[in-house]
């Protein structure tokens, strides 16, 4: 019997659906139930209800099946599985498994990230049985002929071909090994031309078998479907999966942070990466980095480092910072496009900013502006139901809560000055930052 385990009602003032902004509710405060439904087959989803559209998005992931599981010398084989697991399945080759998508306007789709492998469908609610068939068979019983292989193997390895030229590429490729060294971390995710030629069937079939199973699977589901209903598409799509994965352990990491590495390259423009120690998505003083790196560099307009960089001196059209939180490590990284004779000027005011964030905090109006935005902005990530569904995938991979939607702006609101001028003390690390630089830059580079 379907158990509808646990309903937590949220209060979003904002949007539910894209269609929500047609509407004269749309400065209202919606009532969502985030619904964690638990099928006759013991398969867990989250759910939230929404009946204004004929429409239905299913995100899903599957735990620790990355491109960090690669084997030895088939690094890209992840990345590879999620271009060919939906080009035929069951009875139907490539042509006729999209052909019966494209023709009931149903999208499902794939990716592969360092750490997970992750999917996504869409569908009409007129055609979710169909959909909800499609996607097992492709979960279930790809074909992987020879044809999907080859044409695949062909984009993947054109993509790394023009990969080798472009220095946003080059720059992130050099990053991760520099920091990383042997750990699987500083493997490309599309792998190598060399690694890539060398897949098989056989390789494919292995990653599916070991990697997708019903342990380590996280769904998420948003739009015009009941929990009643859900219940049994959960078992259709996903019950005929192995019940435990088999995938190999990713040993922990410490990057190796520190130092300026130039690669050179006769363009015009130079390309600079950089990163340091980050924080844990978990960590209590969270949402004190998350606020503090917004007023730092990833606020936009709104940051210093574009005020510096960008209004004030025009040596860069975009500058940002950002963090990264990994399974195995967590970083604050950013990044800067520049002229070759502004690397030097452009990474030394970065690195000057740096430091003052660190010595001198955040003002209380830089606060005050900063919780203001995030909190307003918030609402609009809910502005489709992929983005809905992708955040309950989200909200269970992290363990925030099914109430994280009600109470994500009270954490960022109760953050405080002292909070993170003490966080932006006690993380940030200028004289620890490992610098990438991609181009032909020109005089002395320093952070």
């Amino acid at each position: 019997m379907l158990r509808c385990v646990t309903q937590m009602r949220i209060t979003l003032m904002g949007l539910t659906s894209a269609a929500l902004l047609m509407t004269a509710f749309a400065g209202q405060a919606l009532a969502v139930e985030v619904q964690e439904v638990v099928s006759d087959g013991g398969i867990t989803a989250w759910l939230i209800e929404d009946h204004l559209n004929p429409l239905l998005t299913m995100d899903f992931t599957f735990k620790g099946a990355g491109a960090a599981t690669d084997p030895s010398g088939k690094t890209g084989l992840a990345n590879m599985v999620s271009g060919l697991i939906d080009e035929g399945a069951g009875a139907m080759d490539s042509q006729t498994f999209r052909t019966e998508m494209e023709d009931r306007s149903i999208s499902i789709s794939f990716d592969a990230g360092r750490d997970d492998f992750g999917g996504s469908m869409v569908t009409l609610t007129r055609e979710r049985d169909t959909a909800i068939d499609l996607l097992r068979l492709s979960l279930s019983e790809p074909r992987f002929d020879d044809e999907a292989v080859e044409r695949i193997r062909s984009q993947v390895i054109g993509g790394l071909k023009r990969s080798e030229n472009d220095p946003g590429d080059i720059a992130s490729r050099a990053f991760f090994k520099s920091i990383f060294g042997d750990h699987a971390y500083a493997n490309s995710v599309s792998g190598t031309i060399e690694t890539v030629k060398s897949l098989n069937a056989n390789d494919f079939r292995t990653f599916v078998r070991n990697a997708m199973a019903r342990d380590n699977l996280v769904i998420g589901v948003a739009g015009d479907i009941t929990a009643a209903e859900l219940g049994p598409l959960l078992d259709e799509a996903f019950g005929s999966l192995p019940a435990k994965s088999d995938l190999p352990t990713i040993p922990d990491v410490t990057p190796k942070f520190g130092g300026i590495e130039v690669i050179t390259q006769d363009i015009p423009q130079s390309q600079a990466i950089w990163g340091q120690k980050g924080i844990s998505r978990k960590a209590p003083d969270f949402y004190a980095a998350y606020v503090m790196n917004y007023i730092l560099g990833g606020g936009g307009f709104s940051s210093r480092l574009t005020e510096e960089v960008r209004e004030k001196r025009g040596l860069a059209y975009g500058v940002y910072s950002y963090l990264a939180d990994m399974d195995k490590a967590e970083m604050m990284m950013g990044g800067v496009a520049t002229r070759n004779d502004a690397v030097g000027q452009s990474l030394s005011i970065i690195g000057q900013q740096w430091q003052k964030m660190k010595d001198k905090g955040v003002t209380q109006q830089e606060l005050d502006n900063a919780k203001s935005y995030l909190t307003g902005a918030f609402p609009l990530r809910f502005t489709s139901l992929g983005n809905l569904s992708g955040m309950l995938v989200g909200m269970q991979m992290e363990d925030l809560g099914m109430d994280f939607l009600d109470k994500r702006n009270s954490l960022v609101d109760a953050v405080t000055l002292d909070q993170v001028n003490r966080v932006a003390k006690e993380l940030l690390e200028p004289e620890h930052v490992t610098v990438t630089v991609v181009g032909k830059p020109e005089g002395d580079l320093s952070f």
